[in-house]
């Protein structure tokens, strides 16, 4: 991870049907295309590969998350449960529709946790929202049950996941909707885009509209298509989906090198009695992005972070102080701060998260860390460098 380490002329390819063509847009200009329709290909190739009815691409993952949760009917005062430990898209894409994101904590798979889950679900809680962090899923059996029980609707936020599987099912494609990102350090990307995945008609149908200012796609004349409900811009370019198309094709052979490396670097480090490994749900494969590990402590796990640093080992993380990742450093969350008001039900129903007692997710999240998995590393480097941070660890 990720795939931009190995552009090459198969992404060059497809850019350059897209420049030659001149058409940018993914939508009109029949006659100028020369047969191209890069987002309509790598919307076809995706449903294929993610074994679902329907996928629509969009402009990042942020924009596919918000468009899943517009399409299924979510809005102003629902509730939408998450994790406190993901990416902050999760929470911006549910308040860009006047939803509430209600935090809740994680487990040892360092996702949602099932008994949080339920004990957070209120009359106004619409969706459950599991993310499959650092590539691996949370136990969707369970929440699958939940949701079951409650009449909720399960959205995958399968963004940093895609490639794993749970029982053989892609990730992204057991719940109502799955969503992922195709931004530039992704496993595969577009450079900046996103998809939506789903099974049902319904939802594709507002999906496809709500992402292009609710255009209905009737007819050939775009002039002359209808608006049946409001909807926004998070089309992606053809430019944006070629270089997706070319991805794509690189999938299984990415995930194929992450899993040689991934599995180096867990043999060595599980030499160690100090380190013990993110659990991943029976029946779930990871997608091999990054190795997660957890120390006796968050003192070690800290100690340990600088000290790989220190030694030439890069790209390992400490989300636990991080200010993308973890609720602690979402300021403007905590705080509700925004340019403009915030709709009156997030400042009504969003809980005081300065008040909140997360100290089950503190003590997964502040004694991990996460090492990101690079496609170039060669074994011999691979092993070099889980050598280094072998040997950190057995000093502590």
């Amino acid at each position: 991870m990720p795939g931009f380490e190995i552009f090459s002329d198969e992404e060059k390819k497809e850019v350059n049907d897209v420049l030659n063509s001149t058409v940018l847009m993914r939508y009109g200009f029949d006659g100028m295309r020369n047969g191209h329709w890069k987002a309509k290909e790598l919307e076809k190739a995706l449903a294929k590969r993610m074994q679902s009815n329907y996928a629509h691409v969009v402009s990042s993952g942020t924009a596919a998350l918000t468009v899943a949760l517009a399409s299924a009917g979510v809005g102003a005062g629902d509730e939408v449960i998450m994790p406190t430990f993901t990416f902050v898209a999760s929470f911006e894409s549910i308040l860009a529709i006047g939803a509430v994101p209600i935090l809740v904590d994680v487990d040892d798979t360092l996702t949602l946790d099932p008994e949080a889950v339920e004990k957070a679900i209120t009359p106004k809680t619409k969706v459950v929202m599991p993310v499959h962090m650092c590539g691996s899923m949370a136990d969707l059996d369970k929440l699958k049950a939940i949701c079951a029980k409650h009449s909720l609707l399960l959205l995958e936020d399968a963004c940093q996941a895609i490639g794993g599987t749970y029982k053989g099912a892609p990730l992204g494609s057991i719940g109502d909707l799955g969503c992922f990102s195709f931004d530039y350090v992704k496993t595969i990307t577009c450079g900046e885009g996103g998809a939506v995945i789903t099974n049902n008609k319904t939802y594709y149908e507002n999906a496809h509209m709500y992402a292009d200012h609710g255009h209905d796609h009737i007819g050939m004349d775009r002039g002359a298509e209808a608006h049946p409900f409001l909807g926004y811009n998070f089309r992606i370019s053809e430019l944006n989906a070629a270089v997706g198309c070319a991805q794509l094709k690189k999938l299984d052979g990415i995930l194929a090198l992450q899993k040689r490396n991934f599995t180096i670097l867990k043999n060595t480090l599980g030499q160690s009695d100090k380190v013990n490994f993110r659990r991943v749900p029976e029946g779930g494969v990871e997608n091999y992005s990054f190795l997660n590990f957890y120390l006796p402590s968050h003192q070690l796990a800290k100690k340990a972070h600088k000290l790989f640093g220190e030694n030439g080992v890069d790209a390992c993380f400490y989300w636990f102080d991080n200010n993308w990742h973890y609720y602690r450093k979402w300021e403007h969350l905590i705080h509700k701060t925004a340019l403009g008001k915030l709709p009156h039900e997030v400042i009504d129903q969003l809980p005081d998260y300065n008040k909140t007692d997360f100290s089950s997710s503190d003590q997964w999240v502040s004694r991990n860390i996460s090492c990101l998995i690079k496609l170039g590393w060669s074994e011999t480097e691979m092993q070099e460098r889980a050598n280094k941070m072998l040997a950190v660890i057995s000093a502590l």
